[in-house]
C-alpha cells in the first residue's frame, strides 16, 4: 500500500487598523522592519521559493491506495496555540514581493468590498504605495465627493478621469490600488490594469448590501435612492449592477472569494472576516498566479 502525506495551511486573522495616506504626486514606499520572522518548520509546500514557511493551523492530508483499491484521504488538522498574524501576512508578502518584480495591484469589486480597507493592508505588508482611484478623482476635481461629480457632471465625465487616473498609475510601480467599482466597464481600463495584477475581492451581495446600508448611501451615487424598504431597494441595485458587470470582473488575474474564505475557517458569515485574513488570502492566490 502507498500512504502520500500532502501538506495545506489554514489561515488566521487579525484587524490592521493603521490609516495609510500618501500624496499622489509622490511616490512614498515604507517596510515594517524588526518583526521577528517565524522559524522555519522542516516542510515544503512546493511553492515559488525554495524555502518556505507554513502560518497557522496545519493540515495534514494523507492518502492511501493499493492495487486493489482506489485511494483515500484524510485530513489531520494541527492548530497551534497561539500566533501572531501581523508576521504571517509579513513572512508571505516578503516571500511574494520578489516575484512581483515591482508590478502594481489592482483591486477590482463591487462597492463595498472592502478594497480600500483591504489595499492598506497589503500595501503595508508589501511595502508597496495606496492609491484609492476614487479619492485621487476627487482631488483632481477640486475635492468634490463622488457623488457630487456624479450630480454636477454626469457619470461619463467620472469614468472619463477614473481611465486617465489608472493611464498614469499604470506607468507606475509597486503600488496597491483600490479601484472604482465601475472601473471593469471599460475595456481600456484592463488594458492598464492588465499591466500589473488585477485582483477581483468577490463578495456575496447580501454581505454587500448589510454593509452599505450600515455605512448610509449617500455617498454612493449608483444606489441611492428615495423611499421603501432599504435592504430590499440595495438588493435589487447591487443584483442589477453586478448582472452588468460580472462578466468584466471575471476578467482579473485572481479571484478572492468572501464566500470560499469564510467556508475554510468555519464561519457562516463573511462579515466575520477581517481585512488581514483577507489581504492573507490574496497574497496567496497571487502566489498561485504567479505560478502559472
Amino acid at each position: 500500500m502507498e500512504t502520500r502525506v500532502s501538506l495545506g495551511v489554514k489561515l488566521p486573522t487579525r484587524i490592521n487598523t493603521e490609516k495609510i495616506a500618501l500624496k499622489p504626486s509622490s511616490l512614498q514606499f515604507f517596510r515594517n522592519h524588526g518583526e521577528q520572522r517565524l522559524s522555519q518548520l522542516p516542510v515544503s509546500r512546493n511553492l515559488l521559493s525554495k524555502r518556505r514557511r507554513v502560518y497557522g493551523p496545519v493540515i495534514f492530508k494523507v492518502s492511501c491506495s493499493s492495487e486493489h483499491s482506489p485511494a483515500s484521504t484524510v485530513e489531520i488538522r494541527s492548530v497551534p496555540s497561539s500566533f501572531d498574524e501581523s508576521k504571517i501576512i509579513k513572512n508571505i508578502s516578503e516571500e511574494i514581493e520578489p516575484y512581483l518584480n515591482g508590478r502594481c495591484i489592482y483591486l477590482v469589486g463591487m462597492m463595498g468590498s472592502g478594497k480600500t480597507t483591504v489595499g492598506k493592508v497589503l500595501s503595508e505588508a508589501l511595502g508597496y504605495s495606496f492609491y484609492d482611484c476614487d479619492k485621487l478623482i476627487e482631488e483632481t476635481v477640486g475635492g468634490s465627493t463622488v457623488a457630487e461629480i456624479f450630480k454636477s457632471y454626469g457619470e461619463s465625465f467620472f469614468r472619463e478621469n477614473e481611465t486617465e487616473v489608472l493611464h498614469k498609475l499604470s506607468s507606475m510601480q509597486r503600488l496597491v490600488v483600490s479601484t472604482g467599482g465601475g472601473a471593469v466597464v471599460r475595456p481600456i481600463n484592463w488594458r492598464h490594469m492588465h499591466k500589473g495584477i488585477s485582483v477581483w475581492l468577490d463578495v456575496p451581495l447580501e454581505a454587500l448590501a448589510q454593509r452599505i446600508i450600515a455605512d448610509g448611501t449617500n455617498s454612493r451615487p449608483l444606489i441611492r435612492y428615495e423611499s421603501g424598504d432599504p435592504y430590499s431597494k440595495t438588493m435589487k441595485r447591487l443584483s442589477n449592477l453586478f448582472e452588468e458587470r460580472g462578466e468584466a470582473y471575471a476578467n482579473a488575474n485572481v479571484r478572492v472569494s468572501f464566500g470560499n474564505i469564510a467556508a475554510k475557517r468555519g464561519f457562516k458569515d463573511v462579515c466575520n472576516l477581517t481585512p488581514t485574513v483577507i489581504g492573507i488570502e490574496v497574497l496567496l492566490q497571487i502566489e498561485n498566479f504567479l505560478k502559472k
